[in-house]
């Protein structure tokens, strides 16, 4: 039986997909008037496409998952956005779409912290033996 389980890995790697989003679209939106630059994402469907993956793999039952295969994964790809011009001068920043995103992301993150300090407290609450 293991001590902890999977889900605090996975709330890092999910902490970590944050956090490069995060960054990435506080750079999108420091480069707003920048001429020629193209936007950049974080491709969302990767981390979706390997949470699935993950998911599938454990077939006990529907509502399990084991989280031992994602929290392997670290890095997650940043795409350039070079197909569309939305300025003048080339430069492809949405800056609405950056903004949305970046309450949406947000949101994700602070539902996060919120998960694994209720995980902490669990934790906390069995060390000291429920008091």
């Amino acid at each position: 039986m293991k001590l902890f389980s999977g889900t605090i890995n996975n709330l890092e790697n999910s902490l970590n997909y944050s956090n490069l989003k995060q960054k990435v679209i506080a750079q999108n939106i420091a480069n707003v008037d920048t001429p020629n630059y193209k936007s950049k994402e974080v491709l969302k469907t990767s981390f979706q496409s390997e949470l699935k993956s993950a998911m599938q793999a454990f077939k006990t039952d529907t509502r399990h998952y084991d989280f031992t295969n994602a929290s392997a994964r670290t890095s997650f790809p940043v795409v350039q956005n070079s197909n569309s011009s939305y300025n003048h001068n080339g430069n492809s920043v949405d800056i609405d779409k950056e903004m949305a995103e970046l309450a949406e992301n947000q949101i994700y993150y602070n539902a996060l912290i919120e998960r694994i300090n209720g995980k902490f407290n669990s934790l906390r609450t069995v060390i000291s033996g429920g008091k």
